[in-house]
C-alpha cells in the first residue's frame, strides 16, 4: 500500500505508482549480504527526506533490494549523484546482483540511462544519448519500463525518452529492484548517490 506523504520530504510521484521508499527509514527494502559488489551499509536516509548510498570503506560497494519482487514493471525515481559516481538501477534482480541494468554510471565514460547485463551472460547492451537531457547538479527525473519474456526495457530521462532496447532471451523473468553501489576505484572519494520519490507500478496482475 501506498506510504503516506511527510510534508517537506516527499514530492509527488505519477498516477497510478505506488511509493516503495517512505523518506524516512529503509521500510521495504533490505541490504544484499552475497552480492559481488560488497557490503555497504552506507544507504542513510539525509535530512531532507532522501536515500544517499557510498561505499563503506572505500572500494567496498553493495545493492539494496526491494523485498517486493515483480515481473513486469514500470519505476519512477529521482536521482542527483555526485559526479564520478558508478551505480545502477536493477530490474529483475535476484538476491546475488544478477539482473537487468540501468545505468547511473555518472562519472568519464560513463552513462545514464543506458542498459547493461550485470552477470547476465553474452548480453549485447545499449548506451542513451543522455548528456543533452541531463541537468547537472540538480534532481533528474528518471522512469524504467520492463515488460515482457524476452524483455523490452524504455527508459525516460527527464521526460525524454532515451532507451528502447529488446533482449533477444529470456534471463530473468521476475525479480526485486535494487540500487547498486559500485565497487573498486570506480568512485570519487566522498562521493554520494542521492535518491528520492521512489515509486512502482506493477504491469502484472498479482505482482
Amino acid at each position: 500500500m501506498p506510504y503516506p506523504q511527510q510534508p517537506g520530504s516527499l514530492g509527488p510521484i505519477p498516477d497510478g505508482f505506488t511509493r516503495l521508499f517512505n523518506g524516512q527509514n529503509l521500510a521495504g527494502w533490505h541490504i544484499s549480504l552475497t552480492n559481488h559488489h560488497g557490503r555497504t551499509s552506507e544507504w542513510r536516509i539525509d535530512n531532507t527526506g532522501a536515500l544517499t548510498a557510498t561505499q563503506s570503506p572505500p572500494g567496498e560497494g553493495g545493492i539494496l533490494l526491494s523485498d517486493a519482487v515483480y515481473r513486469d514493471f514500470e519505476v519512477y525515481l529521482q536521482i542527483k549523484p555526485d559526479w564520478g559516481c558508478d551505480g545502477g538501477l536493477f530490474l529483475r534482480s535476484d538476491p546475488d546482483g544478477r539482473a537487468y541494468q540501468v545505468l547511473l554510471d555518472y562519472l568519464e565514460k560513463g552513462n545514464v540511462g543506458g542498459i547493461y547485463g550485470e552477470r547476465l551472460e553474452n548480453l549485447k547492451g545499449a548506451l542513451a544519448d543522455y548528456q543533452p537531457h541531463w541537468k547537472k547538479d540538480d534532481w533528474n527525473t528518471l522512469r524504467a519500463r520492463i515488460e515482457g519474456s524476452p524483455p523490452r526495457i524504455q527508459v525516460w530521462l527527464n521526460g525524454h525518452h532515451v532507451t528502447d532496447w529488446r533482449d533477444t532471451e529470456t534471463r530473468r523473468p521476475q525479480g526485486h529492484i535494487a540500487l547498486q553501489v559500485h565497487r573498486g576505484n570506480r568512485w570519487v572519494k566522498g562521493g554520494f548517490h542521492r535518491y528520492r520519490d521512489i515509486a512502482v507500478k506493477s504491469l502484472t496482475t498479482g505482482y
